[in-house]
């Protein structure tokens, strides 16, 4: 029996975390729109202050899913770093694209970078326009 307390210590500490979590990249399902999410470069994710884990194949989901519950905060807003497949990134910090010229999976043409030199470079390349979190949220189905 005492050799049980140890695993189930684990298992009730690991429940509690209130940490991101990696995207199972073509088996999790979008929280908003269903769909399954399969674009490593565009997918986004929340988890609120209880752990609960929101994933999102795209980071305009994520925005209107939060339209949807205005006033809740969230531990942790991430999205995907465009220059860095399935790396996630704080979605406050981050620099977003919209350019018409770089589709992201819901038709909105958004996406996220985690520096903003990454983001210089893809305006330049793809041109548009360069948003930051608050103004992106705005700018998304307003």
């Amino acid at each position: 029996m005492k050799r049980w307390i140890p695993l189930l210590l684990i298992a009730i500490l690991s429940a509690c975390q209130t940490g991101p979590r990696p995207i199972a990249y073509g088996t999790d399902g979008c929280h908003f729109c269903r769909m399954t999410i399969v674009d490593r470069q565009h997918a986004a994710e929340l988890v609120t202050d209880k752990g609960k884990v929101y994933k999102f194949d795209a980071t305009e989901c994520m925005i209107n899913y939060l339209r949807e519950v205005p006033g809740v905060e969230m531990a942790h807003y991430l999205v995907t770093d465009f220059a860095n497949p399935g790396g996630l990134t704080d979605a406050r910090e981050a620099s977003y694209l919209i350019s018409e010229n770089l589709p992201s999976p819901m038709g909105a043409y958004l996406t996220a970078f985690a520096h903003p030199g990454d983001a210089r470079e893809a305006l330049a390349r793809f041109g548009g326009e360069l948003y930051d979190w608050q103004q992106v949220r705005k700018t998304i189905n307003p």
